[in-house]
């Protein structure tokens, strides 16, 4: 398990005290055939929730109308969040699930079938892998990863353990949007070559420096993880995560991973592309917030180009009377969310198909032991969060520029879109909110070129250094040869 024991892994946990007992079955392919003839037995599934914040209530509130799921535990370093979503499945009518505050007691409970990962993002990849090496089926939030590298083991564990892994993708379990999607794909738009992604939404500073006290019922050090033990400086000690580099993704990982999510379906583009281009910044207030509020980032598939453009202060909606955080731009026409537009943008025609419950339709994969009945597989979970993790390391290898060399360097992208407009559209909007882009600089991130095979960049040591991350012991991934 790089640098740590099964043996050790366990004895590490705070519940060591308890002495908790790892039985060896749950790691192997017994424990696949185990889970299945539980389920099959009892006809519920027994689950976990882990992570009780916004998204692990969530969890709470569409697990507890299934019937065929039985939520047994809820888990979080916080136990008065753990609290909040025992009494939420109470409210709702299910039983009082055990609370727990470290995730390895879930792990070491062969009576949990699935777990449903609702941490922040840098506990995503390391509480699915050690999961799945426990013999558990995952559901894990988007981003499912906190960076390029864990992505890709966490889709080879899925492989090599013979587990379900479900991205919390949900709009692709959203009937209309399939049917939109399959209308593109068999060529009835005409030719696709551009998408746009976008997240349009207003967010306040964050404030700082100042002491960001710990929650008094929750352990720092196992809500830190993999993650550094550094001093907090910010106001609000959860969720104000997101904008910091060592345990977030900025707005592009935290909400428009959803909508990138759809422009690759649609678009029907595989891997991370040939390059990567960002810019943007934090603009507006001054704050301890790391990662940008303004932000455009240009993805070249050779003959297909997405772009992703996420905007934090106040701004005039995308499009003046079409309102969809996707864009998909045909010979024929125009697509946005489940809608069909000429090229006037006058609306065609609305999709409709039947659409699933993105947690049953997890919970009958696991019963079939398909991944392939999996609307939102980790690997296509894994490739949209690493698009935004390239765009993250294209900013975060940039430096300030002025108009014309951002001008001058999209001039010479070869891309299916008006970069030059797009860029001039992105000034205007920062104009409009009081931001001078010529005293308060835009940075300007490097145009890298990746190995698509590799999930690599091409001769650029400092971007490939944050492919992935440095873990804090005893919180370390395992190689994938260790799986």
């Amino acid at each position: 398990m790089n640098n740590i024991t099964r043996r050790r892994f366990f004895e590490d946990s705070v519940m060591a005290a308890a002495a908790i007992a790892v039985p060896t079955h749950l790691y192997g392919a017994d424990s696949a055939s185990s889970a299945k003839t539980r389920s099959a037995v009892n006809g519920r599934i027994n689950a976990a929730i882990i992570g009780c914040g916004i998204r692990g209530k969530a969890h709470a509130r569409e697990l507890a109308k299934l019937a065929d799921c039985e939520i047994t535990a809820v888990c979080d370093p916080d136990l008065d969040r753990a609290d909040e979503v025992g009494a939420l499945l109470v409210e709702l009518q299910r039983a009082m699930p055990s609370k727990i505050q470290d995730l390895r007691e879930i792990f070491a409970d062969k009576s949990i079938d699935v777990v449903f990962i609702a941490t922040p993002n840098h506990w995503h990849a390391l509480a699915s892998v050690w999961a799945m090496q426990a013999g558990k089926d995952v559901y894990v939030e988007k981003p499912v990863s906190h960076n390029v590298w864990e992505g890709r083991l966490m889709v080879e564990a899925a492989r090599k353990l013979g587990r379900i892994c479900q991205s919390g993708t949900q709009n692709r379990s959203r009937g209309s949007l399939a049917e939109a999607v399959r209308y593109m794909h068999e060529g009835k738009l005409g030719e696709v070559n551009l998408a746009r992604s976008v997240f349009y939404s207003a967010r306040s500073s964050i404030g700082g420096p100042v002491d960001c006290p710990t929650p008094p019922r929750c352990d720092h050090n196992l809500w830190a993880g993999p993650a550094t033990m550094e001093k907090l400086t910010r106001a609000k000690f959860h969720y104000d995560w997101h904008w910091m580099w060592d345990t977030g993704n900025g707005e592009i990982g935290n909400s428009n991973v959803h909508a990138i999510d759809i422009c690759r379906w649609g678009l029907g583009v595989s891997g991370l592309g040939t390059s990567v281009l960002s810019y943007g910044g934090r603009f507006g207030y001054k704050d301890v917030a790391e990662t940008p509020n303004s932000q455009i980032a240009i993805y070249d598939f050779g003959n297909k180009t997405l772009v992703s453009e996420t905007r934090n202060l106040k701004t005039a909606p995308f499009h003046p009377t079409i309102k969809s955080m996707w864009f998909f731009y045909g010979s024929e026409g125009i697509i946005a969310d489940a809608h069909l537009y000429d090229l006037k943008g006058n609306l065609v025609r609305t999709f409709e198909a039947k659409s699933e419950n993105h947690f049953a339709n997890f919970l009958r994969a696991v019963r079939s032991r398909k991944p392939t009945d999996l609307a939102a597989d980790i690997l296509e979970g894994h490739l949209s969060s690493a698009l935004c993790h390239i765009a993250n390391i294209s900013f975060r290898t940039g430096s300030p520029a002025s108009f014309k060399e951002i001008q001058t360097q999209l001039e010479a992208l070869k891309v299916q879109d008006d970069v030059k407009a797009t860029f001039e559209k992105h000034r205007e909007y920062l104009l409009e909110a009081g931001v001078d882009p010529e005293t308060d600089k835009i940075t300007l991130g490097q145009h890298l070129y990746l190995n698509a095979h590799r999930e690599e960049f091409v001769h650029n040591t400092a971007a490939n250094v944050l492919m992935t991350r440095n873990y804090r012991a005893p919180f370390t991934l395992p190689a994938i040869e260790a799986l």
